[in-house]
């Protein structure tokens, strides 16, 4: 059994997010709430958030023990691209890619 939690459309690139989750996948739910709530970085902040959502999920809608919860999957995918203009000169305008993520965790309940 698994619970999950996904925040869509987050306005921050995949590929900041993807070092951040590389540091929590397989972790349990505490050291990785720890590790995320320590770390300077806005994919931090958001994650830190998407696990409380994801343990309020096992706890409440599957039964599952908090203290036994572990991170079996975190995963950041690219979402759309808002592309913008720039104006730089001679009448030209550069692009501005704002790269957007869906980020999902999944936790499991540790074997005894």
């Amino acid at each position: 059994m698994e619970a999950r939690a996904q925040i869509k459309y987050a306005l921050i690139s995949p590929r900041k997010v993807k070092i951040v989750c590389d540091l929590v996948r397989g972790k349990d739910a505490d050291v990785a709430r720890a590790i995320l709530s320590n770390i300077p970085n806005r994919a931090g902040e958001l994650m830190v958030k998407l696990l409380k959502s994801a343990v309020a999920n096992a706890e409440n809608n599957f039964g599952m023990d908090p203290s036994k919860l572990y991170v079996a999957e975190v995963y950041g995918n690219p979402g759309p691209i808002l592309k913008r203009m720039q104006p730089v000169s001679k009448g030209r305008g550069y692009r501005i890619n704002k790269r957007t993520s869906h980020i999902t965790i999944v936790l499991k309940e540790r074997e005894a």
